[in-house]
């Protein structure tokens, strides 16, 4: 392994280790759910009240199938979310025009969105009036661009 890869990859682990995403104010708002399966970077299906549901992030974005690190963000995502128990947190909307429910989604204390922002995987999008938690999405992209980490050196985010 080239000396810039161990590099990046230990940048990304001190990043996970020191990660300040900021959980959401009321940690018993929301409802729990089981992930069942990652489809990508962003969006996730999970058990939730016996039914299988389709959930997508709220105000972030990943690489699409047919874009550069489209890989690298799904598996960011698997490894935070696959089989763990989530909480789902919604704003405003309760679904998008695909049906899927919109939610900001946490691990524990992790903010699954927050964190694949701050590790460069996603980026930052507001899609009024889901814009809750977007300040500290455009703050966390900003530093993930200014340390070119994640998916930022493949320019996929332009």
């Amino acid at each position: 392994m080239s000396r810039i890869k161990i590099l990046v990859v230990l940048l990304l682990l001190l990043l996970a280790a020191c990660s300040q995403t900021t959980p959401d104010p009321n940690p018993s708002d929301g409802e729990f759910a089981t992930v069942t399966r990652v489809i990508d970077g962003d969006t996730i299906d999970v058990e939730l009240n016996g039914e299988i549901v389709r959930v997508r992030y709220i105000g972030v974005n990943t690489p699409e199938r047919d874009e550069v690190c489209f890989q690298d963000a799904t598996d960011a995502n698997a490894n935070l979310v696959n089989g763990q128990r989530v909480r789902l947190v919604k704003d405003v909307s309760e679904t998008d025009r695909f049906d899927r429910l919109l939610r900001y989604v946490y691990v524990g204390d992790t903010f699954v969105n927050a964190e694949l922002v701050e590790r460069g995987f996603a980026e930052s999008v507001r899609f009024p009036p889901d814009t809750r938690h977007a300040a500290t999405f455009d703050r966390l992209e900003d530093e993930a661009r200014r340390a070119n980490i994640g998916c930022h050196p493949t320019g996929v985010f332009g």
